[in-house]
């Protein structure tokens, strides 16, 4: 993994340290290697067949990740597990003792990953279009925890709380590289999919990726906080072996320590309840619901650290990236309230007034007046809502100060205009209305 395709574990055993100390000959060296690069390139194949297929045909393919409000938008589930010739998935909770241990000692390591770098996590799927999603209908929320099933979160908080576990198929206590975990069913995710971070069986499901989204950042992301977890999870190995001599005792306390100092990232109920954003912020869980929010995680010190400590990314080059996804969302945002504007005034404005005028002719009616006038007064709010997105999209400075102006006031000023011209749309005749409507789009054509 990173830098030398760090040696990790068999069968729960410490073969390397950061600091390239040699494990006992009796340790079978195992290098972990992942499928990540082929993974990428298929979906990134897959994105430019789904284009060039919906041209072929006379359509356009949407990558948006939520193209319409209040209907389900688009994301990707990045399914991630670490593995190797001779040792398999080390994300399997497998059948034998051995195994049980290799499983408890990644699954740990993953747990204080998320729980340390959670912001990182969110910042790696941070853009204009996913801050629409996140957290609306079936996408997860900002919010980054992880999902374990009933059965699993039972071995984990038994080892929480012990440093050993009992298991649920066969009771008694489980003694790490002695008896045997409980049977944890291959599917164990929530379908709901309320979770962004979720162990479904013997892997991890990362739910919060955009439809647009290549998976090679969030791919870097996950793969970098791994192996740095695992460093610190063998040298920690190491000084408790110093004084225990015993594996399975030495890792019990290892997991342990970090079960409950990061056993607060774990969260099995529903990520959209008010209850849960509450209790997120009392443990400390970070809530960063929009890109500006989200993508000053890539260059704090915590972040710059890893990335030079595993030697993936140096300071300059993740202040780089941050200033580019900075730059991107503001001219996401630009291009997006200018064509809103531009549609509305010049498209949306001219139907609500031939509608108007033609309803001149029924005027002596109660309800054609009635009609005429409610129009009238929405082509007005919708004309002020243009010109206040105008004044505010005219607005200019620094990136930063750009992608803060463009969430706070940018955002709120289009969906002003978006709210007269639904408004509208549900009034002026469709002979009238320059555009497909919602009924059409989603059910009609």
């Amino acid at each position: 993994m990173m830098e030398t395709e760090r040696e990790c574990f068999k069968l729960g055993i410490p073969i390397k340290t950061r600091h390239n100390e040699v494990a006992p000959a009796q340790y079978e060296v195992a290098p972990i290697y992942e499928s990540a690069n082929v993974a990428h390139d298929h979906q990134m194949l897959t994105m430019t067949l789904l284009r060039r297929v919906a041209t072929k045909h006379g359509f356009v393919c949407l990558l948006a990740e939520k193209p319409f409000a209040g209907v389900n938008g688009s994301g990707k589930h990045v399914n991630w597990s670490i593995g190797g010739p001779g040792v398999g998935n080390l994300l399997e909770p497998g059948n034998d003792p051995h195994t049980n241990a290799q499983f408890l000692a990644f699954c740990s390591a993953v747990i204080r990953a998320v729980d340390l770098h959670q912001g990182l996590l969110r910042a790696s799927v941070a853009s204009a279009g996913n801050d629409h999603r996140l957290g609306a209908n079936e996408a997860p929320p900002a919010i980054i925890s992880i999902y374990l099933g009933d059965m699993l979160n039972e071995v984990i908080e038994q080892v929480k709380a012990s440093g050993a576990a009992s298991s649920s198929r066969k009771g008694g206590t489980m003694t790490l590289g002695v008896d045997t975990l409980p049977v944890l069913p291959k599917d164990a995710g929530d379908r709901n999919r309320t979770s962004p971070f979720a162990f479904t069986g013997n892997k991890f499901e990362f739910r919060a990726v955009g439809s647009a989204f290549s998976v090679a950042g969030p791919l870097t992301v996950l793969n970098t906080i791994m192996a740095d977890s695992l460093d610190m999870l063998a040298d920690e190995l190491d000084v408790e072996m110093k004084s225990t001599k015993d594996f399975n005792i030495a890792l019990q306390k290892v997991l342990k320590a970090i079960l409950t100092k990061h056993g607060r990232i774990i969260f099995n109920g529903n990520g959209y309840s008010e209850e849960w954003h509450k209790e997120a912020e009392t443990r400390g869980l970070k809530n960063l619901r929009t890109t500006p929010e989200a993508l000053p995680e890539i260059i704090s010190k915590a972040a710059v650290e890893l990335f030079e400590r595993q030697k993936v990314l140096s300071k300059d080059e993740l202040h780089s990236r941050e200033e580019i996804y900075t730059h991107s969302y503001v001219l996401s945002v630009k291009t997006e309230s200018k064509l809103t504007s531009e549609i509305a005034r010049t498209l949306l404005l001219p139907a609500a007034f031939k509608y108007a005028i033609e309803l001149t002719a029924v005027a002596d009616s109660k309800s054609g007046k009635k009609l005429r006038t409610e129009i009238l007064a929405l082509a007005d709010q919708l004309s002020d809502a243009i010109d206040a997105l105008d004044k505010e999209r005219a607005v200019e400075s620094d990136t930063h100060s750009n992608a803060k102006h463009a969430c706070a006031k940018v955002l709120p000023a289009m969906l002003k205009v978006r709210a007269a011209a639904d408004a509208l749309e549900d009034l002026v005749a469709d002979e009238y209305w320059p555009l497909p409507s919602y009924q059409e789009l989603l059910f009609l054509r």
